[in-house]
């Protein structure tokens, strides 16, 4: 039984090494094992590793480039997320230059709270300007965009900036002074863009399932979690079976020698075996260090 399963291991390595060069092969494998654990769970779901498995295949899928953007995506003006900082601005200061970056961001809000503790009321801050440095998100050289507010921002009040397109890279520098009654605090937010996936992609079925995948993992919804994960298989069935016939084939009359496993692969796999047929914690630390292999096996080499 233990050979069996070593050998089942062994096999899953193999596998993963075919995967590295061919990554849509790859995610419909992950999504046969997500059907698999799915299946075999009874209210024990490793829902943390499957949602960090299917978000790292959705951007293998969007072709996820080195700098944040996308091949089968972009980024479009709507909140998918924000970052906000707090500063506080002097009133002996005469100008006071507060800085904040951030990634894929299309506006800017300003806003003074109406306390700047519990029971102190905050003061209001004057802003001269903003002015925003920024790579758009589908070029690479630098753009000046400069907003003029020359107002104070009221306790409780707000202003907003919106930026000409969707920044890869912003720096925000609000000029401003604080009222002589007091300081004064400021809030700088920036607002982070969603991203959407292009309709055309070749992998646009296969990314709307991997979407509802990930979703039904989050729910805990185990007969969601299966469909969705067939789904993705057949979506991407056509690809990973072109895949194989690229690879050439020798003639059936050439034997084929299986490579020698790694000492140190195959006693890591026996442990692993070992860690999976006791309790329920060596269970799950079993599960961890497998996965923990299957990230080292498809890491690239250097």
């Amino acid at each position: 039984m233990k050979k069996t399963t070593v050998a089942t291991l062994l096999l899953l390595s193999a596998t993963l090494t075919f995967a590295q060069t061919n990554p849509m092969a790859r995610v419909a494998d992950d999504a046969k094992v997500i059907d698999r654990v799915a299946e075999a769970s009874k209210r024990d779901l490793p829902q943390d590793l499957l949602v960090r498995i299917v978000e790292e295949d959705i951007d293998l899928l969007r072709g996820k480039r080195g700098d944040g953007t996308y091949q089968y995506a972009g980024y479009e003006k709507m909140e998918a997320s924000r970052v906000s900082d707090s500063f506080s601005i002097q009133p002996e200061k005469k100008e006071t230059v507060l800085e904040m970056r951030g990634t894929f961001v299309y506006r800017v809000v300003l806003a003074a709270p109406s306390r700047r503790m519990l029971v102190t009321r905050n003061k209001r801050v004057y802003v001269e300007r903003v002015d925003i440095e920024y790579i758009p998100e589908k070029d690479t050289g630098k753009k000046f965009q400069t907003a003029k507010i020359d107002a104070w921002i009221e306790p409780g009040t707000s202003k907003t900036v919106e930026l000409n397109e969707v920044a890869r890279q912003a720096t925000a520098r609000v000029y401003g002074h604080a009222d002589e009654a007091g300081y004064g605090n400021l809030v700088i937010t920036l607002i982070q863009a969603r991203v959407f996936d292009d309709p055309t992609s070749p992998y646009a079925d296969a990314v709307a399932s991997e979407k509802a995948l990930l979703k039904a993992i989050r729910n805990n919804e185990v007969p969601s979690i299966r469909v969705m994960a067939q789904r993705v298989v057949a979506a991407l069935q056509p690809t990973a079976a072109a895949a194989v016939a690229a690879v050439p084939v020798r003639p059936a009359t050439v034997d084929v020698v299986a490579p020698k496993p790694d000492p140190e692969m195959l006693g890591e796999l026996q442990a692993i075996e070992d860690l999976l047929t006791g309790s329920e914690g060596e269970r799950r630390q079993g599960l961890d260090r497998l996965h923990q292999l299957v990230r080292r096996l498809r890491a690239p080499s250097r």
